[in-house]
C-alpha cells in the first residue's frame, strides 16, 4: 500500500499531538479547559451582545420611525433597554419619553418665568422655585386640589385615547394598536403639518427639545438644591 506524502505528514502530526494529550493527567487537562473556558467566554459574550444589540436595534428601528437624528443614528440604545421588549412595549416607552419630555418643556419654561414673574398671591411667593410648592402649600392649603383635579382629567383624556382598556379585555399597560406615541389629537393652533415629511420632522424637533429639557430641568433642580438660589441672579 503506497501513502501519499500529505497523508504520511498529517498522520505523523496526529501521532505527535496525541502523544502529550494521552500522557497528560486529568487535572492538567481540566486546568486547561478552565483557562481555555476564561479567555473565551469575554469574546463570545460581546458577539452574543452584539447580536443582540443589532437585532434590538433594527427592530427599535422598524418600530419607531422618529427620534433618531444624527450623531446618533435612527435608534440609539447603548445599554440596550429595549432589547427585550415587544413592539408594544417599545411605544410605550416612546410614549413616556414624549410625555415626560413635554412636562419637563413647560416645567424648563415655569422655572425661569415663576422665579421672574409671579404675581399670583400678593407676590409673595419668591425664591428658588423648588421652594414654591411648599410656600403655595403654606399660604393657600387647598390650590392644589384642582390643579390635581384638571391633571387628573387631563391624564384619564389621553388614557382613553391612545390606551387599551382594561375592563374590555385589553391590556392594563398596553396601547392601542394603530396609535401613534404621543399623537393625542390636541392641536389647537393648527401646527400639525400635512406632508409626511414636515410631519416627520416636526416629531424629531419635539423629542430632541424635549430630551435636552428633561436635562435641564434636572440641571435647574440640582443647582437650587446645591446653592439655594434661583437660576437667574
Amino acid at each position: 500500500m503506497q501513502l501519499s506524502l500529505p497523508a504520511v505528514l498529517l498522520a505523523s502530526a496526529s501521532l505527535t499531538l496525541a502523544a502529550p494529550t494521552a500522557a497528560m493527567s486529568k487535572g492538567t487537562a481540566a486546568k486547561m479547559n478552565t483557562r481555555l473556558a476564561k479567555a473565551v467566554r469575554p469574546h463570545f459574550l460581546n458577539a452574543v451582545n452584539k447580536v443582540s444589540r443589532d437585532v434590538s436595534r433594527k427592530a427599535g428601528e422598524e418600530t419607531l420611525s422618529t427620534g433618531g437624528t444624527a450623531p446618533f443614528g435612527k435608534f440609539w440604545d447603548p445599554a440596550g433597554f429595549s432589547k427585550d421588549l415587544t413592539p408594544n412595549e417599545l411605544k410605550r416607552y416612546r410614549e413616556a419619553e414624549l410625555t415626560h419630555g413635554r412636562v419637563a418643556m413647560l416645567g424648563a419654561l415655569g422655572f425661569l418665568t415663576q422665579e421672574a414673574f409671579h404675581p399670583l398671591f400678593g407676590g409673595d411667593i419668591d425664591g428658588p422655585a423648588i421652594k414654591h410648592f411648599e410656600e403655595i402649600v403654606a399660604k393657600a392649603p387647598t390650590f392644589w386640589y384642582p390643579v390635581m383635579l384638571a391633571i387628573a382629567v387631563a391624564e384619564l383624556g389621553r388614557a382613553r385615547i391612545g390606551w387599551q382598556d382594561p375592563f374590555d379585555g385589553g391590556s392594563l399597560f398596553g396601547l392601542r394598536e394603530g396609535y401613534t406615541p404621543g399623537d393625542i389629537g390636541f392641536d389647537p393652533l393648527g401646527l400639525k403639518p400635512q406632508n409626511s415629511a414636515d410631519y416627520m420632522n416636526m416629531q424629531n424637533k419635539e423629542i430632541n427639545n424635549g430630551r435636552l429639557a428633561m436635562m435641564a430641568l434636572a440641571g435647574f433642580i440640582a443647582q437650587e438644591l446645591a446653592n439655594g438660589k434661583p437660576i437667574v441672579s
